[in-house]
């Protein structure tokens, strides 16, 4: 069985545009003509661009030592927000 590619990055706009409108994965594929998976993997990988882009944490060669303060900010970011969910997750079960 041949495999068929579809180059999603000339949509990225369009679905770019219709996740803002408000519209679930399954319109947006069904819209497009893509599969459901297609748009569920792109969405993921492009809010995990995005949150990289907002910590700063960009692709490409750059000093070592700049790009490990980039990733020791976006862990910090990540364990501060596994902090707060872990005090309010304490705080329903009442043990704080």
């Amino acid at each position: 069985m041949a495999r068929s590619y579809t180059r999603i990055k000339i949509c990225e706009e369009r679905i770019i545009a219709m996740r803002e409108t408000g519209k679930t994965r399954q319109e947006i594929a069904k819209e497009l003509g893509l599969s459901l998976k297609q748009i569920k993997n792109w969405i993921n990988r492009y809010n995990k661009r995005e949150a990289k882009k907002e910590t700063g944490i960009m692709k490409g060669r750059g000093r070592k030592s700049a790009v490990t303060l980039q990733e020791y900010k976006y862990e910090n970011k990540q364990l501060k927000m596994e902090n707060e969910l872990l005090r309010s997750f304490l705080e329903a079960v009442g043990r704080k």
